[in-house]
């Protein structure tokens, strides 16, 4: 068996060595596992990618490294490392040392044991800043609501999958890559294993306010037309509150003519309320449009501008 592992790069200078190394180690335990580690910068401003291009020249034969030509984000940054995998297993974690890299063969384990497709590594007590902590429970919401992920499982970073799941999540170019949405799109044959999380030893989380969004954004539109339904829903409901209104102010003004049954504060209440909702609607349908027209001009998922490799492929 060879295991692939995938690591997007960010802001990682000081910490990515560690990861490495620490995989070596938790791989040399078991003599007949090969493996490979798949290191993608996504365009960090730090100077990661030197660290990956020495890693890779210290040892050509288990190490690749990749450096995007701008920052796509760490969903487009794993599609570019399955790009270049060639285990029967691939193992996905991140580069901030938090990753309990020691914890590696209890996922594999319950993979291959347990004939899943793919099994996630839980974190009972998550070590994250809060707005990971925050993506993570929304992304969870989300996906349990659009596309029918299981309530029971919580995704996280640290999982590893079956070499078909990640060939067939190679099928999906488009430029908003859903990670989370591709896997349970492909499989519902997902299992999980408690594992520690450990604190961060470097740095700060680079999952901002703004990425959140971005996740929050490719998660509604990339797999699923419910927010649509959900705004065919509220406008129905609008329409039917504006109407029963409309009735009850026309019998109230047939029982007592005197009577003002609407202020100018209703009115104006009812009129932001709709508005408002319109708004609302108008522009998630904006939202689907536009990432249509992205889709259309073929905008890149992701674009590799340099790569180590092992001197094998190079001769090729």
């Amino acid at each position: 068996m060879k295991i692939s592992f995938v690591i997007p790069c960010y802001r990682s200078e000081r910490t990515i060595e560690g990861v490495v190394m620490e995989i070596k180690s938790t791989v040399a335990s078991r003599s007949q596992v090969g493996y490979e580690v798949v290191m993608v910068s996504d365009h960090s401003p730090d100077g990661v990618y030197s660290v990956i291009e020495r890693l890779c020249r210290e040892d050509p034969v288990h190490c690749r490294g990749l450096e995007l030509a701008r920052n796509f984000g760490q969903p487009s940054a794993l599609m570019a490392g399955f790009s270049r995998v060639s285990g029967d297993v691939v193992f996905c974690l991140d580069d901030d040392g938090q990753a309990p890299v020691d914890a590696i063969y209890r996922v594999v384990d319950k993979l291959v044991d347990g004939g899943y497709d793919v099994v996630y590594g839980e974190y009972p007590h998550k070590r994250h800043s809060f707005f990971r902590n925050l993506g993570s429970d929304v992304n969870h919401l989300m996906a349990v609501w659009l596309i029918g992920k299981p309530k029971t499982i919580r995704t996280t970073s640290f999982f590893a999958m079956r070499r078909f799941v990640a060939e067939e999540m190679k099928r999906y170019t488009g430029p908003f890559p859903y990670i989370g949405g591709i896997i349970f799109r492909t499989t519902k044959n997902i299992g999980a294993v408690a594992v520690d999380h450990r604190n961060r030893t470097e740095g700060e989380s680079g999952y901002t306010l703004t990425k959140l969004v971005r996740l929050m954004m490719n998660g509604f539109t990339a797999f699923s037309v419910k927010p649509l339904r959900l705004a065919s829903i509220a406008g129905a409901f609008c329409a039917s509150a504006g109407f029963a209104f409309a009735v009850y102010t026309v019998i109230a003004k047939l029982l007592n003519p005197a009577n003002v049954a609407i202020g100018y504060s209703s009115l104006m209440s009812a009129i932001l309320f709709v508005g408002g909702m319109i708004m609302l609607m108008l522009g998630l349908i904006g939202e689907y449009v536009g990432r249509i027209y992205i889709s259309l001009n073929n905008s890149p998922q992701y674009v590799i501008s340099n790569e180590t490799m092992s001197p094998k492929e190079e001769m090729r």
